[in-house]
Protein backbone atom coordinates (compact mmCIF):
# COMPACT_ATOMS: atom_id res chain seq x y z
CA UNK A 1 0.00 0.00 0.00
CA UNK A 2 1.02 3.53 -0.63
CA UNK A 3 1.03 5.60 2.57
CA UNK A 4 4.67 6.84 2.93
CA UNK A 5 4.62 10.43 2.68
CA UNK A 6 5.37 12.10 -1.00
CA UNK A 7 8.78 13.44 -1.58
CA UNK A 8 7.05 16.84 -1.64
CA UNK A 9 6.96 16.55 2.66
CA UNK A 10 11.21 16.39 2.30
CA UNK A 11 13.34 19.40 2.00
CA UNK A 12 14.65 19.03 -1.93
CA UNK A 13 18.31 19.68 -2.06
CA UNK A 14 18.12 23.14 -4.58
CA UNK A 15 20.23 21.50 -7.69
CA UNK A 16 20.72 18.22 -5.73
CA UNK A 17 22.20 15.48 -7.70
CA UNK A 18 23.59 12.06 -7.24
CA UNK A 19 26.81 13.62 -5.77
CA UNK A 20 24.68 15.77 -3.46
CA UNK A 21 25.55 13.58 -0.14
CA UNK A 22 28.81 13.91 1.52
CA UNK A 23 31.66 12.09 -0.04
CA UNK A 24 30.23 11.49 -3.21
CA UNK A 25 31.86 12.87 -6.72
CA UNK A 26 30.43 12.20 -10.34
CA UNK A 27 32.09 13.30 -13.85
CA UNK A 28 31.26 12.71 -17.71
CA UNK A 29 32.54 13.24 -20.64
CA UNK A 30 31.85 12.58 -24.65
CA UNK A 31 33.63 9.76 -26.00
CA UNK A 32 31.85 9.79 -29.64
CA UNK A 33 29.64 6.58 -28.74
CA UNK A 34 26.42 8.47 -29.16
CA UNK A 35 25.88 10.48 -32.58
CA UNK A 36 27.63 13.44 -31.80
CA UNK A 37 25.24 16.92 -30.79
CA UNK A 38 25.69 19.82 -28.64
CA UNK A 39 26.07 19.35 -24.93
CA UNK A 40 26.26 15.36 -25.30
CA UNK A 41 28.06 13.01 -22.76
CA UNK A 42 28.31 9.33 -23.18
CA UNK A 43 30.61 7.91 -20.55
CA UNK A 44 29.97 8.58 -16.50
CA UNK A 45 31.43 7.93 -13.09
CA UNK A 46 30.69 8.38 -9.26
CA UNK A 47 32.65 7.35 -6.91
CA UNK A 48 32.70 7.80 -3.17
CA UNK A 49 35.51 8.76 -0.94
CA UNK A 50 34.88 5.63 1.16
CA UNK A 51 34.13 2.23 0.73
CA UNK A 52 29.93 1.88 0.59
CA UNK A 53 27.43 -0.13 2.37
CA UNK A 54 25.47 -1.29 -0.86
CA UNK A 55 22.34 -2.99 -2.62
CA UNK A 56 21.36 -3.59 -5.88
CA UNK A 57 18.16 -4.79 -8.09
CA UNK A 58 18.20 -6.61 -11.12
CA UNK A 59 15.88 -7.42 -14.51
CA UNK A 60 14.60 -10.61 -14.30
CA UNK A 61 14.48 -10.86 -17.80
CA UNK A 62 16.65 -14.19 -18.89
CA UNK A 63 18.20 -12.28 -21.63
CA UNK A 64 20.77 -10.42 -19.91
CA UNK A 65 23.29 -7.87 -20.53
CA UNK A 66 26.73 -8.43 -19.45
CA UNK A 67 27.20 -5.70 -17.15
CA UNK A 68 24.33 -6.98 -15.08
CA UNK A 69 25.82 -10.05 -14.71
CA UNK A 70 29.19 -8.41 -13.68
CA UNK A 71 27.48 -6.44 -11.40
CA UNK A 72 25.49 -8.84 -9.81
CA UNK A 73 28.78 -10.73 -8.92
CA UNK A 74 29.92 -7.04 -8.12
CA UNK A 75 27.12 -6.53 -5.87
CA UNK A 76 26.87 -9.61 -4.24
CA UNK A 77 28.94 -9.03 -1.06
CA UNK A 78 27.01 -5.69 -0.12
CA UNK A 79 30.54 -3.77 -0.73
CA UNK A 80 30.30 -1.08 -3.90
CA UNK A 81 32.41 2.54 -3.94
CA UNK A 82 31.96 3.81 -7.20
CA UNK A 83 29.44 2.75 -10.43
CA UNK A 84 31.12 3.69 -14.37
CA UNK A 85 28.44 3.57 -16.88
CA UNK A 86 28.58 4.20 -20.89
CA UNK A 87 24.99 5.13 -22.99
CA UNK A 88 24.65 4.91 -26.87
CA UNK A 89 25.45 0.76 -26.94
CA UNK A 90 23.86 -1.69 -24.12
CA UNK A 91 26.54 -5.05 -24.01
CA UNK A 92 23.98 -7.20 -24.24
CA UNK A 93 23.87 -10.68 -26.09
CA UNK A 94 27.77 -10.47 -27.26
CA UNK A 95 29.09 -13.41 -25.32
CA UNK A 96 32.32 -13.77 -23.89
CA UNK A 97 33.50 -10.36 -25.43
CA UNK A 98 30.84 -8.52 -23.63
CA UNK A 99 31.90 -9.88 -20.61
CA UNK A 100 34.97 -8.86 -20.96
CA UNK A 101 34.43 -5.39 -21.99
CA UNK A 102 32.34 -4.97 -18.65
CA UNK A 103 35.11 -6.29 -16.38
CA UNK A 104 37.23 -4.35 -18.29
CA UNK A 105 35.40 -1.52 -17.80
CA UNK A 106 35.38 -1.40 -14.14
CA UNK A 107 39.43 -2.20 -14.14
CA UNK A 108 39.28 0.80 -15.68
CA UNK A 109 37.35 2.60 -13.27
CA UNK A 110 38.97 0.97 -10.25
CA UNK A 111 42.46 1.85 -11.61
CA UNK A 112 41.58 5.11 -11.65
CA UNK A 113 39.90 5.83 -8.66
CA UNK A 114 42.39 3.41 -6.56
CA UNK A 115 39.75 1.02 -5.80
CA UNK A 116 39.59 -2.86 -6.05
CA UNK A 117 37.50 -3.40 -9.08
CA UNK A 118 35.28 -5.76 -7.40
CA UNK A 119 33.84 -2.49 -5.72
CA UNK A 120 32.82 -1.01 -9.29
CA UNK A 121 29.51 -1.57 -10.38
CA UNK A 122 29.29 -1.13 -13.83
CA UNK A 123 26.44 -0.24 -16.35
CA UNK A 124 25.82 -0.18 -20.68
CA UNK A 125 22.29 1.25 -22.26
CA UNK A 126 21.66 1.37 -25.84
CA UNK A 127 21.13 -0.78 -28.84
CA UNK A 128 21.28 -4.38 -28.22
CA UNK A 129 23.82 -6.43 -30.00
CA UNK A 130 26.58 -4.75 -31.03
CA UNK A 131 30.10 -4.68 -29.32
CA UNK A 132 31.40 -1.90 -26.73
CA UNK A 133 33.62 0.86 -28.27
CA UNK A 134 36.17 -0.28 -25.98
CA UNK A 135 39.29 2.24 -27.21
CA UNK A 136 36.28 5.17 -26.83
CA UNK A 137 35.30 4.25 -23.50
CA UNK A 138 38.97 3.48 -22.48
CA UNK A 139 39.94 7.33 -23.66
CA UNK A 140 36.31 8.88 -22.09
CA UNK A 141 36.88 7.23 -18.82
CA UNK A 142 40.45 8.48 -18.86
CA UNK A 143 39.36 11.99 -19.28
CA UNK A 144 36.66 12.48 -16.71
CA UNK A 145 37.36 14.95 -14.31
CA UNK A 146 35.02 13.99 -10.92
CA UNK A 147 33.48 16.82 -8.78
CA UNK A 148 30.92 17.26 -5.80
CA UNK A 149 29.02 19.18 -7.93
CA UNK A 150 29.35 16.51 -11.37
CA UNK A 151 25.73 14.52 -10.68
CA UNK A 152 24.25 16.79 -13.43
CA UNK A 153 26.67 16.04 -16.05
CA UNK A 154 26.45 11.98 -14.76
CA UNK A 155 22.73 11.41 -15.57
CA UNK A 156 23.02 13.38 -18.93
CA UNK A 157 25.40 11.20 -19.73
CA UNK A 158 23.57 7.88 -18.66
CA UNK A 159 20.22 8.99 -20.63
CA UNK A 160 18.98 7.52 -24.39
CA UNK A 161 16.28 8.36 -26.22
CA UNK A 162 14.64 10.35 -22.61
CA UNK A 163 14.04 13.88 -23.81
CA UNK A 164 16.03 15.22 -20.37
CA UNK A 165 17.74 13.95 -17.33
CA UNK A 166 16.55 12.66 -14.34
CA UNK A 167 18.66 13.27 -10.95
CA UNK A 168 17.30 15.30 -7.54
CA UNK A 169 18.52 15.17 -3.63
CA UNK A 170 16.58 14.88 -0.51
CA UNK A 171 17.47 15.70 3.07
CA UNK A 172 15.77 15.02 6.14
CA UNK A 173 16.74 15.14 9.78
CA UNK A 174 17.06 12.56 12.80
CA UNK A 175 19.08 12.33 15.73
CA UNK A 176 20.98 15.37 15.42
CA UNK A 177 22.31 14.40 11.93
CA UNK A 178 21.53 15.79 8.40
CA UNK A 179 21.26 12.83 6.03
CA UNK A 180 21.01 13.21 1.90
CA UNK A 181 19.81 10.89 -0.27
CA UNK A 182 20.73 11.76 -3.92
CA UNK A 183 19.42 9.96 -7.55
CA UNK A 184 19.97 9.71 -11.03
CA UNK A 185 18.01 7.58 -13.31
CA UNK A 186 17.92 7.14 -17.29
CA UNK A 187 14.56 5.45 -19.15
CA UNK A 188 12.39 6.19 -21.96
CA UNK A 189 11.82 3.07 -23.94
CA UNK A 190 11.72 -0.68 -23.06
CA UNK A 191 10.12 0.37 -19.26
CA UNK A 192 8.42 -1.98 -18.11
CA UNK A 193 10.66 -2.88 -14.85
CA UNK A 194 10.37 -6.50 -13.42
CA UNK A 195 13.55 -6.53 -10.79
CA UNK A 196 13.78 -3.71 -10.11
CA UNK A 197 16.93 0.31 -20.58
CA UNK A 198 16.20 1.13 -17.05
CA UNK A 199 18.67 2.68 -14.48
CA UNK A 200 18.26 4.22 -11.13
CA UNK A 201 21.16 5.25 -9.27
CA UNK A 202 21.01 6.24 -5.53
CA UNK A 203 23.72 7.28 -3.05
CA UNK A 204 23.30 8.02 0.77
CA UNK A 205 25.61 9.50 3.57
CA UNK A 206 23.63 8.26 6.09
CA UNK A 207 25.28 5.07 8.15
CA UNK A 208 23.08 2.32 7.52
CA UNK A 209 23.20 -1.64 8.17
CA UNK A 210 23.55 -3.55 4.82
CA UNK A 211 20.37 -5.88 5.48
CA UNK A 212 18.52 -3.35 6.21
CA UNK A 213 19.64 -0.93 3.56
CA UNK A 214 18.70 -4.39 1.26
CA UNK A 215 15.05 -4.88 2.37
CA UNK A 216 14.76 -0.79 2.02
CA UNK A 217 15.75 -0.35 -1.20
CA UNK A 218 13.12 -3.53 -2.14
CA UNK A 219 10.27 -2.13 -0.24
CA UNK A 220 10.80 1.20 -1.99
CA UNK A 221 11.29 -0.31 -5.59
CA UNK A 222 7.95 -2.06 -5.02
CA UNK A 223 6.31 0.79 -4.86
CA UNK A 224 8.02 3.32 -7.00
CA UNK A 225 10.18 1.40 -9.70
CA UNK A 226 8.33 -2.00 -10.25
CA UNK A 227 5.14 0.25 -10.49
CA UNK A 228 6.14 2.04 -13.78
CA UNK A 229 5.39 1.28 -17.41
CA UNK A 230 5.33 2.76 -20.71
CA UNK A 231 5.06 -0.03 -23.44
CA UNK A 232 5.27 -3.27 -21.32
CA UNK A 233 8.59 -4.36 -22.78
CA UNK A 234 11.41 -5.60 -20.00
CA UNK A 235 14.38 -4.02 -20.50
CA UNK A 236 17.97 -6.58 -20.77
CA UNK A 237 19.46 -3.99 -18.50
CA UNK A 238 17.41 -2.73 -15.69
CA UNK A 239 19.75 -1.93 -12.77
CA UNK A 240 18.89 -0.15 -9.51
CA UNK A 241 21.87 0.45 -6.76
CA UNK A 242 22.09 2.13 -3.45
CA UNK A 243 25.57 3.21 -1.98
CA UNK A 244 25.84 4.72 1.16
CA UNK A 245 28.73 5.94 2.74
CA UNK A 246 28.23 7.20 6.42
CA UNK A 247 30.21 9.82 6.02
CA UNK A 248 27.48 11.71 7.26
CA UNK A 249 27.94 10.04 10.27
CA UNK A 250 26.00 8.61 13.51
CA UNK A 251 25.21 5.42 14.71
CA UNK A 252 24.59 2.61 11.79
CA UNK A 253 20.78 2.41 11.30
CA UNK A 254 19.13 -0.75 11.32
CA UNK A 255 15.48 -1.89 11.91
CA UNK A 256 15.48 -1.09 15.65
CA UNK A 257 17.30 2.53 15.02
CA UNK A 258 15.22 5.42 15.57
CA UNK A 259 15.85 7.02 12.52
CA UNK A 260 14.87 3.58 10.55
CA UNK A 261 11.13 4.64 9.47
CA UNK A 262 12.34 8.33 8.27
CA UNK A 263 15.33 6.35 6.15
CA UNK A 264 12.52 3.84 4.55
CA UNK A 265 10.29 7.22 3.86
CA UNK A 266 12.83 9.41 2.89
CA UNK A 267 13.77 6.63 0.63
CA UNK A 268 10.81 5.57 -1.03
CA UNK A 269 9.64 8.91 -1.77
CA UNK A 270 12.70 9.40 -3.60
CA UNK A 271 12.54 6.13 -5.64
CA UNK A 272 8.25 7.69 -6.48
CA UNK A 273 9.88 10.57 -7.32
CA UNK A 274 12.40 9.05 -9.92
CA UNK A 275 9.62 6.63 -11.07
CA UNK A 276 7.19 9.10 -11.93
CA UNK A 277 9.89 11.14 -14.00
CA UNK A 278 10.52 7.83 -16.17
CA UNK A 279 7.19 7.51 -16.68
CA UNK A 280 6.38 11.07 -17.29
CA UNK A 281 9.18 10.87 -20.05
CA UNK A 282 8.11 7.91 -22.26
CA UNK A 283 8.77 7.43 -25.55
CA UNK A 284 6.79 10.36 -27.50
CA UNK A 285 5.18 10.38 -24.59
CA UNK A 286 2.74 13.39 -23.97
CA UNK A 287 0.57 12.51 -20.23
CA UNK A 288 1.68 10.92 -17.33
CA UNK A 289 -0.80 8.61 -16.07
CA UNK A 290 -1.61 8.20 -12.11
CA UNK A 291 -3.74 4.96 -11.49
CA UNK A 292 -4.90 4.40 -8.24
CA UNK A 293 -6.84 1.07 -7.51
CA UNK A 294 -8.36 0.90 -4.03
CA UNK A 295 -10.83 -1.39 -2.22
CA UNK A 296 -8.02 -4.65 -3.30
CA UNK A 297 -8.46 -8.06 -1.37
CA UNK A 298 -4.55 -7.71 -0.83
CA UNK A 299 -1.59 -5.73 -1.38
CA UNK A 300 -1.09 -7.80 -4.15
CA UNK A 301 -4.22 -7.52 -6.11
CA UNK A 302 -4.32 -3.83 -5.96
CA UNK A 303 -0.72 -4.32 -7.41
CA UNK A 304 -1.40 -6.19 -10.09
CA UNK A 305 -4.68 -4.57 -11.41
CA UNK A 306 -2.74 -0.69 -11.00
CA UNK A 307 0.02 -2.05 -13.14
CA UNK A 308 -2.25 -3.71 -15.80
CA UNK A 309 -4.38 -0.96 -16.29
CA UNK A 310 -1.27 1.22 -16.34
CA UNK A 311 0.21 -0.85 -19.53
CA UNK A 312 -2.68 -1.41 -21.32
CA UNK A 313 -2.17 -0.04 -24.70
CA UNK A 314 -6.22 0.37 -24.73
CA UNK A 315 -6.06 3.16 -21.80
CA UNK A 316 -2.55 4.58 -22.96
CA UNK A 317 -4.34 5.61 -26.18
CA UNK A 318 -7.89 6.53 -24.82
CA UNK A 319 -5.82 8.79 -22.44
CA UNK A 320 -4.17 10.37 -25.40
CA UNK A 321 -7.28 10.92 -27.00
CA UNK A 322 -9.17 12.24 -24.59
CA UNK A 323 -11.45 9.60 -24.76
CA UNK A 324 -13.63 8.94 -21.48
CA UNK A 325 -13.60 5.07 -22.32
CA UNK A 326 -13.99 3.71 -18.79
CA UNK A 327 -14.76 0.59 -19.77
CA UNK A 328 -10.94 -0.22 -20.52
CA UNK A 329 -10.18 0.32 -16.70
CA UNK A 330 -12.57 -2.35 -16.29
CA UNK A 331 -11.05 -4.37 -18.97
CA UNK A 332 -7.69 -3.79 -17.64
CA UNK A 333 -8.17 -5.04 -14.08
CA UNK A 334 -10.33 -7.92 -15.09
CA UNK A 335 -7.52 -9.34 -17.08
CA UNK A 336 -5.18 -8.68 -14.27
CA UNK A 337 -5.75 -11.34 -12.21
CA UNK A 338 -7.03 -9.06 -9.29
CA UNK A 339 -10.18 -9.88 -7.61
CA UNK A 340 -13.30 -7.48 -9.15
CA UNK A 341 -16.92 -7.43 -7.33
CA UNK A 342 -18.40 -5.85 -10.17
CA UNK A 343 -21.52 -4.89 -8.30
CA UNK A 344 -19.88 -2.59 -5.94
CA UNK A 345 -16.78 -1.73 -8.37
CA UNK A 346 -16.29 2.23 -9.11
CA UNK A 347 -14.69 3.85 -11.60
CA UNK A 348 -13.41 7.79 -11.71
CA UNK A 349 -11.79 9.66 -14.50
CA UNK A 350 -10.58 12.86 -12.42
CA UNK A 351 -12.99 13.19 -10.28
CA UNK A 352 -15.57 12.47 -12.17
CA UNK A 353 -17.74 9.05 -11.02
CA UNK A 354 -18.31 7.31 -14.46
CA UNK A 355 -19.26 3.78 -12.66
CA UNK A 356 -20.53 2.15 -9.32
CA UNK A 357 -21.48 -1.12 -9.76
CA UNK A 358 -23.30 0.01 -13.23
CA UNK A 359 -22.79 2.99 -15.45
CA UNK A 360 -23.44 6.66 -13.71
CA UNK A 361 -24.90 9.19 -16.17
CA UNK A 362 -22.47 12.13 -16.59
CA UNK A 363 -20.73 14.76 -19.00
CA UNK A 364 -18.93 13.26 -21.74
CA UNK A 365 -17.28 16.80 -22.57
CA UNK A 366 -16.61 17.40 -18.54
CA UNK A 367 -14.96 13.30 -18.25
CA UNK A 368 -12.53 14.15 -21.98
CA UNK A 369 -11.48 17.61 -20.37
CA UNK A 370 -10.40 15.08 -17.08
CA UNK A 371 -7.97 13.26 -19.67
CA UNK A 372 -6.66 16.60 -21.48
CA UNK A 373 -3.67 17.78 -19.09
CA UNK A 374 -0.02 16.98 -18.57
CA UNK A 375 -1.20 14.90 -15.54
CA UNK A 376 -3.95 12.17 -15.72
CA UNK A 377 -5.36 10.80 -12.77
CA UNK A 378 -7.35 7.38 -13.33
CA UNK A 379 -8.51 6.16 -10.17
CA UNK A 380 -10.68 2.45 -9.65
CA UNK A 381 -12.35 0.62 -6.54
CA UNK A 382 -12.35 -2.79 -6.82
CA UNK A 383 -15.17 -3.48 -4.15
CA UNK A 384 -13.05 -6.36 -2.18
CA UNK A 385 -10.89 -4.66 0.43
CA UNK A 386 -9.00 -2.18 1.63
CA UNK A 387 -5.57 -2.78 0.13
CA UNK A 388 -4.61 -0.49 -2.40
CA UNK A 389 -1.58 0.81 -4.86
CA UNK A 390 -0.63 3.65 -7.16
CA UNK A 391 1.13 2.97 -10.85
CA UNK A 392 2.18 5.75 -13.33
CA UNK A 393 2.52 5.36 -16.92
CA UNK A 394 1.94 7.78 -20.12
CA UNK A 395 0.05 7.76 -23.19
CA UNK A 396 1.04 6.27 -26.32
CA UNK A 397 1.68 8.33 -29.06
CA UNK A 398 2.21 7.99 -33.16
CA UNK A 399 5.52 9.73 -32.18
CA UNK A 400 6.54 6.34 -30.28
CA UNK A 401 6.00 4.17 -33.01
CA UNK A 402 8.33 6.48 -35.17
CA UNK A 403 11.11 6.68 -32.38
CA UNK A 404 10.78 2.67 -32.24
CA UNK A 405 10.41 2.11 -36.20
CA UNK A 406 13.70 3.93 -37.03
CA UNK A 407 15.56 3.24 -33.75
CA UNK A 408 18.75 1.85 -35.22
CA UNK A 409 17.84 2.77 -39.22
Amino acid sequence: MNTAPAIAALPVVERGSISSPRGFRAGAVYAGIKTAGAGKLDVALLASDAPCVAAAMFTRNSVRGAPVIVSQEHSADGRLQAIVVNAGVANVAMGAAGLANAREMCALAAARLGVAAADVLVGSTGVIGRPLPMDRIRDGIARIELREDGGDDFARAIITTDTRPKTLAARFECAGHAYTIGAAAKGSGMIHPDMATMFCFLTTDAPVERAFLDGALRDAVADSLNMISVDSDTSTSDTTALLANGLAGGAVIDASHPCAAQFRAALRSTCIEMAKMLARDGEGAEKLIEVRVEGAASGADARAAARTISASPLVKTAVHGNDPNWGRLLMAAGRSGARIDLGRARVWLGSTAVFAGEPLPFDEETASDELRGADVLLRLDLGCGDAAATAWGCDLTAEYVHINSDYTT
